[in-house]
């Protein structure tokens, strides 16, 4: 049984920062495509950013330059460091690994507002 538990959200003001952890377990992560993705209340859900088993990187466009999509293998972890939070980043964001089937975790609540 595959299990992807996200971490580290919260509440945090505009222009704040938060890292969020998914620590992967009963997968050997490091062969995994592992995502962020997000979904706001009344929308659907979205990519954040992806790291592939190789440690390439994509973006959404409202990611880059703000977001940083990490691994740390030997800790089956992936990271998304977020800065510059605005009040539109607010929404549930949720952990995907890849590969043959995909994997997705229960999600971690970011709320962005002063």
């Amino acid at each position: 049984q595959v299990q992807l538990v996200e971490s580290g959200g919260g509440v945090v003001q505009p222009g704040g920062s938060l890292r969020l952890s998914c620590a992967a377990s009963s997968i050997a992560v490091r062969v995994y495509d592992m995502g962020w993705y997000r979904q706001a209340p009344g929308k659907q859900r979205e990519l954040v950013a992806t790291i592939t088993s190789g440690g390439s990187t994509n973006y959404a466009d409202f990611a880059k330059g703000r977001f940083t999509i990490s691994r740390d293998n030997a800790k089956a972890t992936v990271y998304l460091q977020m800065n510059s939070l605005k009040p539109e980043d607010t929404a549930v964001y949720l952990c995907n690994a890849k590969r043959i089937s995909s994997f997705w975790g229960q999600g971690t609540q970011v709320t962005v507002s002063s």
